[in-house]
């Protein structure tokens, strides 16, 4: 497997494109219903296969992806060659980005002299999905890139 297996809540939304995947094997309801009973291992295996396929799909349309912490943001935009980050940090007492309040005040004082920007690019250093994935799987979300742009119009100024 080369990502990993999708939760039990994805595998339930995606119940009608696994149903379609396992069809696409010449899989019938009743082919599965008895794989699940007297066959674990083919189970696991085309779970997945099927969590592999949906990760490499989601992965391949991923352009922008966040994260934050309390005292930092950090904005990726994912380039087919490489990718480039924005990071804002934050070094003043009491304020925390994971809270709505510290957001807001970033949003309200991007010119204060205790936030720090910074701005990188790299070319992917394995597979462009790989990294994609190591950074989802550290806490990053897909995002649609409106806060990446924002940011990046503040550090051109």
């Amino acid at each position: 497997m080369k990502y990993r297996l999708l939760s039990k809540e994805q595998f339930e939304a995606l119940h009608q494109e696994f149903a379609t995947f396992l069809a696409a094997q010449e899989i019938t309801q009743e082919d599965w219903a008895r794989i699940k009973e007297k066959e674990p291992k083919k189970v696991t295996r085309q779970l997945e296969n099927f969590s592999d396929l949906v990760w490499k799909d989601v992965l391949r349309k991923v352009t922008y992806l966040e994260h934050f912490s309390s005292d930092s943001i950090n904005l990726f935009y994912a380039q087919p060659e490489q990718i480039q980050r924005l990071v804002v940090r934050i070094e003043k007492e009491g304020i925390n980005l994971l809270e709505k309040e510290g957001f807001n005040w970033f949003i309200d004082h991007s010119n204060d002299p205790s936030i720090q920007y910074f701005r990188g690019a790299k070319p992917y250093t394995t597979d462009r999905n790989d990294e994609l994935f190591q950074l989802i799987e550290q806490g990053a979300v897909l995002t649609d890139g409106t806060l990446f742009k924002a940011i990046d119009k503040i550090i051109k100024k």
